[in-house]
C-alpha cells in the first residue's frame, strides 16, 4: 500500500510539473473597410520591413497595405488588368513577382514599387515560390491532364532555366529549406513532393496519411518539419499534419476548422496560425517539441477569412474578408464547401488585425 502511494504521488507530481496549455487571448483588434469592387481575393503576404501588407486582390490588382496609415499607399501597376492573386517575395534581390491569374507574373521593385512589363507562362497561373539558395522562381501554372510542368525562371533575369514535372494537377502551397530543397502541397493526390530546385528534378513523393486535400505549407527551419493545412475529405477531418521533412513521415495530425488556406509559424514563441474560412475559426497550436503539439485555442474570425498573415515583430495576426453570398447562377466552387461564396458586394472588403 505504502508503494503505491508512493508512485501514485510521484505520477500527481510529474503531472503538475508539466505546463499546462496557455491561453493567449488573441482578439481582434482592428478592422479597417477598403474601397473595393466586389472583386475576390487570394493570398496575403507581409513585408514586416517597411512594414506593408500585399493583397492579392485580383481584379482590384495587387494592393499594398500600409499598417502605419492604415491605407492602401499603391496597386502594383496593371495587377488589376491581369488580376493578382498575391505576391512572392524575392528580399535579397529587392524583387517582388505579382502572380496574375491570366498567366503573367509581374516584377517590381520592393523599395519602388515600381513594375516592369508581365512576362506571360501560360493561360492561367495560381502562386509561385522562390528560393534564395539557388535564385529561382518556381511557378504553378495551369496543369495538364497528367499533372503540371512547373516553371523555372532564373531570377533576376527571368529567363526559362526548365520545368518540373509533379502528378499532381491542383499544386499548392510551398516552402523551401535553405539548401536548394522545395517542397510542395498536391491538394488533389494528398501528397507532399520533394524538388531539388538545381537539378530542377523531383526526388521524393510522400503521401500524407490523416492529411486529405494537403493544401498549406510552412516549413520549419529548425526540426526540420513541413507543417501542413489539410482541408479534409468525406472520411478524413480537416487537420494540422507534422511531416518530418528528412524522412516523409507524418509524426502529427490535429483537428482543425473547415477551408483552410493559410498558414503561419513563429518560431520564437512556437505558434502555429491556420485560418480556416468556412468555419470561420483561426486555429492557434503550440510546437511542445519537434514531434509534439497542442490546441491553444481557436479564434473566431468571419466566414471567409481563409488567408493569413503574420508580424513577428509585433506578434500581430491580418487577414481580409468581404460580405459575400453564393449565387447558384455562377460556379461554387463545392470542393471547399456546398455555399461556397463567389460574390462578394462593393465596399464591404476589410482588413482584420488580430493581436493578444
Amino acid at each position: 500500500m505504502r508503494i503505491a502511494t508512493i508512485a501514485l504521488i510521484t505520477s500527481l507530481s510529474v503531472i503538475a510539473m508539466q505546463p499546462a496549455s496557455a491561453f493567449d487571448g488573441w482578439r481582434l483588434r482592428d478592422t479597417q473597410m477598403l474601397p473595393s469592387n466586389g472583386s475576390s481575393w487570394d493570398y496575403l503576404h507581409l513585408d514586416p520591413d517597411q512594414p506593408r501588407l500585399f493583397i492579392g486582390h485580383r481584379k482590384e490588382g495587387l494592393r499594398v497595405y500600409d499598417l502605419k496609415s492604415k491605407a492602401v499607399v499603391k496597386v502594383i501597376e496593371g495587377t488589376d488588368r491581369n488580376s493578382s492573386n498575391g505576391v512572392t517575395f524575392a528580399s535579397d534581390l529587392d524583387l517582388g513577382i505579382s502572380n496574375n491569374e491570366d498567366g503573367t507574373i509581374t516584377p517590381f521593385r520592393l523599395s519602388t514599387l515600381e513594375a516592369s512589363t508581365p512576362i506571360k507562362l501560360s493561360h492561367e497561373l495560381d502562386n509561385s515560390h522562390y528560393d534564395p539558395a539557388t535564385k529561382r522562381l518556381i511557378v504553378n501554372v495551369a496543369a495538364g491532364k497528367d499533372g503540371t510542368d512547373l516553371v523555372v525562371l532564373d531570377v533576376p533575369s527571368f529567363k526559362i532555366a526548365g520545368t518540373i514535372k509533379v502528378p499532381t494537377v491542383k499544386p499548392e502551397h510551398a516552402d523551401v529549406d535553405g539548401a536548394g530543397t522545395m517542397f510542395l502541397a498536391g491538394r488533389d493526390t494528398d501528397a507532399v513532393y520533394r524538388i531539388d530546385t538545381r537539378s530542377m528534378k523531383l526526388t521524393a513523393t510522400w503521401p500524407t496519411p490523416g492529411c486529405a486535400k494537403t493544401n498549406s505549407m510552412v516549413y520549419d527551419h529548425a526540426n526540420k518539419r513541413i507543417l501542413l493545412g489539410c482541408r479534409g475529405s468525406e472520411t478524413t477531418k480537416p487537420s494540422l499534419a507534422v511531416m518530418n521533412a528528412e524522412t516523409g513521415n507524418i509524426v502529427h495530425t490535429s483537428e482543425i476548422g473547415g477551408g483552410v488556406d493559410g498558414i503561419a509559424y513563429d518560431p520564437r514563441t512556437k505558434r502555429i496560425f491556420l485560418s480556416c474560412g468556412v468555419n470561420a475559426v483561426i486555429n492557434i497550436f503550440e510546437q511542445v517539441s519537434a514531434d509534439s503539439y497542442r490546441p491553444i485555442e481557436a479564434l473566431g474570425t468571419q466566414a471567409g477569412a481563409r488567408t493569413l498573415a503574420y508580424n513577428p515583430k509585433t506578434e500581430e495576426l491580418y487577414s481580409v474578408v468581404a460580405e459575400g453570398s453564393a449565387d447558384f447562377a455562377k460556379k461554387i466552387t463545392t470542393s471547399v464547401a456546398p455555399f461556397y461564396a463567389n460574390t462578394f458586394f462593393k465596399d464591404t472588403f476589410k482588413v482584420l488585425t488580430y493581436s493578444r
